[in-house]
């Protein structure tokens, strides 16, 4: 009786320890795998340099969800953007370049923040209380995106952060009095996040000492089947605007706010949109009248049928410039040694309007010292 009680103790003894060792076992799994999950973080490297001088870094940024996201000071180009597909696999869906010579030796402002302002002025000029300035030519007659060394060609000082559910860059740069032909000395940041939700936020800021206009904007190509894969036709895409700007030849606003329903220029609802591309001389590149009342909304959505990927844009910004990659031309070998033709890209370009400084009705753009310029626009990704 003894001895069966006794090899009965052994037998529960070495159960219990067996559970035990199995439970700690689990326990040093499970520590494991939350060791293992990605947590928010950024990366610096050297990217190159600027007149062999000058050092360039190249920020990778990296959230929970293993989204990735890659900007560069010079320019403050965001070089890639890494998602998951409805099956969970990974492409990069901006256009751009491997290298900085690339983005050195000119390119059609990928990823790029534009500046001291975006998109068109009407030949070069302005008058501001009483004075006429005259600006770079760089687009035919007219002057773009900031003229000959615009924002997207300077090197910006820049600071990483990170914080508990996003990490971030700032961006820094002085734009002296005169340059570009611009008035005033401008003081601009630029904070580049990056959220748990997949949001890619872009907060702008810009003081100056004298009135000036500004109008600042991120200029990425999005192809959400993935850079270089094909054209963004097929893509389907809603923007939540009832009126646009229409141009002229050289795609200067008339002055007119035109309603988009029934037009080829209408995206209230949404559709593929390579539909009623053919309608539009030359493509898509057009200012559209955002209806969020000048606050933070959701104005514009992106869905790319075969990966299910979506993109949707939120802006305090009155005007997006939907850009359909028209003057691609199959000139420029982007990423992964991939040629970029015609609409392999579009841009969703959260702005004022264009030529608003020789526009009185369109919503101004002049900046004065006693006031400090500042919006936000969201770029969020997920799947359907």
């Amino acid at each position: 009786m003894k001895k069966n009680i006794l090899l009965l103790c052994i037998i529960v003894a070495g159960f219990l320890i067996t559970s035990s060792c199995m439970n700690n076992q689990q326990e040093k799994f499970s520590g494991n795998q939350k060791s293992n999950k990605t947590l928010m973080q950024i990366k610096r490297e050297i990217f190159g340099t600027v007149n062999d001088t000058v050092p360039i870094y190249l920020y990778t940024l990296i959230n929970e969800n293993d989204m990735v996201v890659k900007l560069t000071n010079y320019g403050g180009i965001v070089t890639s953007i890494l998602v998951p597909d409805n099956k969970h696999n990974f492409d990069d869906i901006v256009l751009g370049f491997d290298s900085l010579n690339n983005y050195l030796t000119g390119h059609p402002y990928f990823g790029a923040i534009v500046g001291r302002y975006a998109n068109r002025i009407a030949n070069g000029k302005f008058t501001l209380e009483g004075k006429e300035y005259t600006l770079a030519a760089n687009n035919g007659k007219n002057h773009l995106h900031g003229g000959i060394k615009g924002f997207d060609k300077v090197v910006w000082d820049s600071k990483d952060y990170v914080d508990k559910d996003s990490v971030s860059v700032s961006l820094f740069y002085l734009s002296q009095d005169g340059e570009e032909g611009y008035p005033g000395n401008l003081s601009v940041k630029v904070i580049y996040t990056l959220t748990n939700d997949n949001e890619l936020k872009i907060k702008y800021e810009a003081h100056t000492d004298q009135p000036t206009p500004v109008n600042l904007t991120h200029h990425s190509y999005f192809n959400l089947a993935g850079a270089g894969s094909g054209d963004i036709l097929d893509h389907i895409l809603m923007i939540d605007a009832d009126m646009y700007t229409p141009v002229d030849e050289t795609l200067i606003p008339t002055g007119e706010l035109k309603k988009v329903k029934n037009t080829e220029m209408d995206f209230t609802t949404p559709h593929n949109i390579g539909s009623r591309i053919k309608e539009v001389e030359g493509g898509y590149d057009h200012n559209y009248v955002l209806n969020n009342g000048g606050k933070m909304a959701k104005v514009a959505e992106l869905y790319e049928p075969h990966t299910g990927r979506v993109m949707e844009v939120f802006t305090t910004e009155p005007g997006m410039q939907f850009y359909s990659g028209n003057f691609l031309d199959g000139s420029i070998t982007g990423k992964n040694r991939k040629i970029y033709q015609k609409h392999y890209g579009l841009c969703l370009e959260t702005q004022h309007f264009p030529d608003s400084p020789n526009k009185p009705g369109f919503p101004s753009v002049i900046l004065y010292p006693e006031n400090t310029y500042g919006y936000t626009t969201i770029y969020k990704f997920s799947t359907r």
